[in-house]
């Protein structure tokens, strides 16, 4: 084979080299588009600090806002969606006493009071995260309902048995959400 051709086949080759890395990047790229990250300090530092499962409370973020701290119409403010009234009970059972409705604009109060939340409700369905994440859509009092009327009937409150269209639809994003930001973010999250 001449120099030439060597040459040419030299660069076609470091061409589709370039275009198989471009290519991998513009697909990474383009899957974390459609699952946001953002604050992962903050996560893995509430993660630790509650001992929840970081991709849980990413999940919760993501189902709530997709990471963008608006407030809903409900008026559930910041990246977990806490309600003013929730976060003022929450204050309280935690001993805050400081807490103000402004703070859930601030990323750390906002997430540390949502993965309160989530501890919480995972104590009181000891560990389901089913359940959990039930309620902190749904409502404690519904959920404990549902697993009521479940369990009365001898079996158990699953996503598909889920009253609430609406929850039973956010209980399945999270979870799913659960499972992707795990094995799209496993750095990020401090899960290796």
């Amino acid at each position: 084979m001449s120099r030439g051709r060597l040459a040419a086949l030299a660069t076609v080759l470091l061409c589709v080299l370039l275009l198989a890395v471009v290519l991998s990047e513009v697909k990474h790229a383009v899957g974390h588009r459609g699952l946001p990250l953002t604050h992962a300090s903050i996560i893995r530092e509430q993660a630790a600090a509650k001992h929840l499962d970081p991709a849980l409370i990413a999940a919760v973020i993501y189902a709530e806002s997709k990471f963008d701290p608006r407030t809903s119409a409900a008026g559930a403010q910041g990246l977990m969606q806490i309600l003013p009234a929730t976060a003022y009970y929450l204050a309280h059972l935690s001993g805050g006493s400081q807490f103000t409705e402004s703070d859930l604009a601030t990323p750390r109060i906002n997430v540390a009071y949502g993965s309160y939340y989530l501890r919480y409700l995972l104590d009181h369905y000891k560990g389901n995260e089913l359940l959990a994440v039930a309620a902190y859509n749904g409502g404690l009092s519904n959920v404990d309902t549902w697993t009521a009327r479940a369990n009365a009937e001898g079996g158990e409150l699953t996503v598909a048995s889920i009253p609430f269209p609406e929850t039973r639809a956010y209980v399945q994003r999270v979870l799913d959400a659960q499972r992707a930001y795990r094995s799209t973010y496993p750095r990020e999250l401090g899960l290796r």
